[in-house]
């Protein structure tokens, strides 16, 4: 009893591999922006846009926020659904931010290059290959073996989130890549999107419909927020579903509206020209 009392989530923990992350992170991008762009933007062309900027600034505090103190030790020992809330950010949210913030000639210098490494991207980026690899790992990680080994180990927690970051890059290169080329048509991005949608219906189904305890290592006997262990299951799998699914469904919306303008202007073009 005296150790379920004790527990306090609130108490601060510091994470120094995430603020080394983050740091990382900002300082690549300073560099991208500063040095390398202005030798390789011709003279009087903007190295960055004012949007990439913001979208950058945001996508790099959302990091910070989803990886440290308190979601992550809320996430990891508390509340299952903070911890869906925390994939959530940074598999859906957060990586199609920093690729709408990179410009197109830093871009083509990581992807469109003869390098190895852009080959590597270029294959893995393949919307089969990468729709693929991100749900493989997302079903994985919502194993209960693999949730309780993540939770025993730190090290291999923060792994599996930057493999869940960097298939999640993958993953949204058809659909917001920098470089057009990569990008599939918006027909293609719009079906693409509605399988991403679809695929994680099975474990979120079955987070919300399982009786009992689907991961004991948050049966711990302290109830944060007065929510049960069956009641944040639930809510960890609608918020898979419903959050999830109706982000990628207003991307879709949004998609089909583009469509349907460029398909309307096209007609309209074509009506004048054969009037002429």
């Amino acid at each position: 009893m005296f150790q379920i009392n004790s527990i306090n989530p609130w108490v601060w923990k510091a994470h120094p591999e995430v603020w080394v992350l983050v740091i990382a992170v900002s300082l690549l991008g300073f560099w991208a922006v500063k040095v390398i762009g202005p030798k390789v933007v011709d003279p009087g062309q903007k190295v960055v846009s004012k949007r990439q900027k913001i979208t950058f600034i945001v996508a790099t505090v959302l990091l910070f926020v989803s990886a440290d103190w308190p979601l992550h030790d809320i996430a990891e020992d508390h509340l299952y659904s903070a911890h869906m809330l925390q994939h959530l950010l940074i598999t859906f949210i957060i990586p199609p931010l920093f690729l709408l913030s990179i410009p197109m000639w830093l871009a083509n210098l990581l992807v469109v290059s003869d390098t190895f490494s852009s080959q590597i991207i270029r294959k893995l980026s393949h919307p089969v290959v990468a729709g693929v690899i991100f749900n493989a790992l997302v079903a994985l990680t919502h194993w209960s073996g693999f949730v309780q080994f993540s939770a025993d180990s730190g090290i291999f927690h923060y792994t599996i989130h930057v493999l869940l970051f960097i298939t999640a890059l993958l993953m949204w290169l058809p659909v917001v890549s920098p470089i057009p080329e990569l990008r599939l048509s918006l027909p293609g991005q719009m079906f693409y999107l509605f399988l991403m949608s679809i695929i994680p219906t099975v474990p979120a189904a079955w987070l919300t419909f399982a009786e009992g305890t689907v991961y004991n290592h948050y049966d711990d006997g302290y109830q944060m927020w007065g929510i049960s262990v069956q009641s944040d299951q639930q809510a960890a799998g609608l918020i898979m579903k419903l959050l999830g699914g109706f982000y990628l469904w207003g991307i879709i919306v949004f998609k089909f509206y583009i469509f349907a303008r460029e398909h309307t202007r096209n007609q309209n073009m074509k009506t004048i020209s054969t009037r002429n």
